[in-house]
């Protein structure tokens, strides 16, 4: 089984996989400081709701490191403030401002004590996060696995695996358990413009691990829905509003259209750190717009005409009638959403 260690903190360098790099090269980018982190987050170094959420959690631990030096007053201000700006570095994935919080809580609930006893703690807290995200996974994929048929065909879209996570995956992680429970599966990845994270990383991972796979464009996806081809399509979330609805990278919704027209599962596969239980819904999910070279340009060449402009949403958000149910590290949540995904905040 091949294993990625997409986030690594040694010897004070927070060391992670340079996804932008992938496949035609496998680099470290390495940040010694916050704001190396946050640049990261930005520029999708790192990407991937639980790895963005993981990232900054370190990110943390860097400004502390950083700012260990000074009075107790300072150190608390500028650590504070690094949380602040880390928390904006991407708006969408709401595991980034769960991560940020966990360390805001902390640091405030220890502000008595020496800053060696802090920076220790904030340290642990990161290794925790960390740590959780990895059994989690674990658990996401063996409870998907079990919706998952022999012989099953699997679409998926954008990346989901070790390279989107701390390790394993989670809509990718349920499909690695299930080529390892001996199923028989094979895989249609959508290519996933225009960063096309689904030809440079999930395909890179389904290759590594010699998962049967296929790599197909994003608009060959309803032609095989629709000749049967498919029998499930699992994907994942950055952000799972209280009714439902959730915002995952930016062709999702399509997808979910299309399967619900031909009465194809369709799976959610996400961490509970996704849901957002202070929104009710998915119009209150701010949706990131990216730099419009991600449209114009590929690797810096540019294919699009100079002047026309460009709308380069990141993400959007699909319908909880899209979906089948959201498969979590505590079950599958099924409908009626809203009061099931309420039951696990008791």
């Amino acid at each position: 089984m091949a294993q990625f260690n997409t986030i690594e903190f040694k010897d004070g360098v927070l060391k992670l996989i340079d996804q932008r790099k992938l496949p035609l090269s496998f680099e470290i980018f390495e940040c010694k400081n916050y704001r190396e982190v946050d640049f990261a987050i930005k520029d999708m170094v790192v990407r991937g709701a639980p790895a963005i959420g993981v990232t900054a959690a370190y990110g943390v631990y860097l400004a502390a490191l950083e700012y260990k030096n000074l009075t107790k007053e300072e150190f608390l201000k500028e650590v504070l403030r690094a949380c602040d700006i880390l928390y904006v570095s991407r708006p969408t994935a709401v595991n980034l401002m769960w991560a940020i919080n966990r360390m805001r809580d902390l640091i405030n609930t220890l502000k008595e004590d020496s800053i060696d006893k802090i920076c220790d703690a904030i340290k642990d807290e990161a290794d925790k996060i960390a740590k959780e995200d990895e059994n989690i996974n674990k658990k996401i994929a063996e409870h998907g696995n079990n919706i998952i048929p022999q012989n099953a065909r699997i679409l998926t879209h954008c990346n989901t695996g070790a390279l989107a996570t701390s390790a394993y995956g989670t809509a990718l992680g349920v499909i690695r358990e299930a080529h390892y429970s001996g199923k028989n599966i094979f895989v249609y990845a959508d290519e996933t413009r225009p960063r096309l994270q689904g030809a440079r990383l999930t395909a890179f991972e389904l290759v590594k691990e010699k998962i049967p796979a296929k790599l197909i464009p994003d608009n060959a996806a309803a032609t095989l829905i629709r000749d049967g081809k498919v029998d499930v399509i699992i994907v994942g979330a950055d952000r799972i509003a209280l009714n439902g609805d959730t915002a995952n990278k930016i062709g999702t919704f399509m997808l979910s259209v299309i399967a619900k027209v031909y009465n194809v599962p369709f799976y959610i596969a996400a961490p509970t750190s996704t849901i957002d239980f202070n929104i009710e819904s998915g119009k209150e999910i701010v949706i990131e717009e990216r730099d419009s070279r991600e449209v114009t340009h590929i690797e810096g060449i540019r294919i699009a005409p100079e002047g026309i402009d460009v709308y380069n949403p990141a993400f959007d958000v699909t319908p909880n009638e899209n979906i089948t149910g959201i498969i979590t590290e505590k079950g599958i949540i099924t409908k009626p959403f809203r009061e099931n995904i309420l039951k696990l905040k008791l």
